[in-house]
């Protein structure tokens, strides 16, 4: 690997020369299973990073002509120290043909080997990823991942449960911090899809994080609790939970309907969670199911859906369903809100005892 001081001089680019042609795909592999590598011993790395790989895809984009790849060397730059390649202690090399002569260009059969000592035998990505590689054998059941990490770990550590789930960044070692915000990390569809078609992908990020960066924290969805605590747990790892969550306020409110067995068992196994996914085929009765929900709970609740259709429909459903006073039900946008809220404001949405969400 040959280091390479940018243009501008803001950033750097770091070469990997082949003693063969190789596939575009084995390269990005390769590049990919680098940075995962880099992501487990720095904070500096961003899941962005996947996304300036070149080449930009694994095949080319149908008519396209692969990817412009300023080179190094250019004469301007190189008047300021630009555009040259660099030592461990970024001094540019006094030769530069001398030092890519002395280059070894790595082997196509090395690619392999080099990814499985980089990522410990986990997909280059680290992330949850399904490739066509992996469906070869789909009889097979998947090799299970282990969750125990190298390094040292912490005793124990403090998690506060909020709007999200915080962690304490000087609790966390690095490999550990790693793995929290790649579980709230997944392969975008629309990547994956661009690419298969040989469309364009450079506007597309390969990787979508969840994760949430505080100056002392790390956030994560909610829905990623119970995933952390098992890492947590396989790596020998002690917490305690300071449950911050708004309680919201009591309402006094009555079903006025009848559930469905299925509908039943649905909102009998909601109850028995504070977080999960009712999922149903249409016509099973989400909204009704959650109208009920509302009702055993028995405390004011945030609704959010993403087209106005459906903000129609659950408040006609709410109406329906519920004993409810007129300007029981505030709406702002595709937000409604129920209990009492005559005048919506936002800092208000998250002191709710619930929220639903309807997609």
């Amino acid at each position: 690997m040959a280091l390479e001081i940018s243009r501008s001089g803001n950033g750097a680019h770091t070469w990997v020369f082949f003693s063969s042609a190789v596939s575009a795909r084995d390269a990005r592999r390769l590049g990919t299973a680098i940075i995962s590598h880099t992501c487990d011993r720095t904070r500096q790395l961003e899941l962005g990073s996947y996304d300036r790989l070149f080449p930009n895809q694994d095949t080319m984009p149908k008519g396209g002509f692969g990817n412009l790849i300023a080179l190094p060397l250019q004469k301007k730059p190189r008047e300021n120290d630009c555009s040259l390649f660099v030592d461990d202690a970024l001094r540019p090399y006094p030769d530069q043909w001398a030092f890519l002569a002395s280059i070894q260009p790595m082997p196509a059969q090395d690619i392999d080997p080099i990814i499985l000592l980089a990522t410990g035998n986990r997909h280059p990505l680290d992330v949850t990823f399904i490739s066509d590689e992996d469906l070869r054998e789909p009889w097979k059941e998947p090799a299970a991942r282990s969750n125990k990490l190298a390094d040292p770990m912490p005793e124990s550590i403090n998690i506060t449960l909020a709007n999200l789930i915080y962690f304490e960044k000087e609790q966390l070692p690095q490999p550990l911090l790693n793995r929290l915000i790649r579980l709230a990390a997944f392969q975008n569809p629309e990547f994956y899809k661009a690419q298969a078609m040989r469309f364009p992908v450079w506007d597309k990020p390969r990787v979508i994080g969840c994760a949430e960066n505080f100056p002392r924290h790390i956030g994560l969805p909610r829905g990623c609790l119970e995933p952390s605590l098992k890492l947590l747990q396989e790596n020998g790892i002690q917490y305690s939970i300071e449950d911050e969550r708004s309680s919201g306020q009591p309402i006094q409110i009555q079903f006025e309907g009848k559930l469905r067995d299925d509908q039943e068992r649905a909102a009998k196994a909601m109850l028995k969670h504070d977080v999960g996914i009712l999922c149903a085929p249409t016509a099973f009765g989400k909204t009704v199911t959650g109208a009920a929900l509302i009702a055993r709970r028995g405390v004011n609740t945030l609704i959010l859906v993403h087209r106005t259709e459906l903000l129609k429909q659950w408040k006609a459903r709410l109406q329906t369903f519920l004993d409810l006073k007129k300007g029981d039900i505030g709406t702002m946008d595709r937000l409604m809100l129920l209990h009492n809220l005559h005048s919506l404001h936002p800092c208000r949405l998250w002191r709710q005892g619930q929220a639903l969400r309807n997609y």
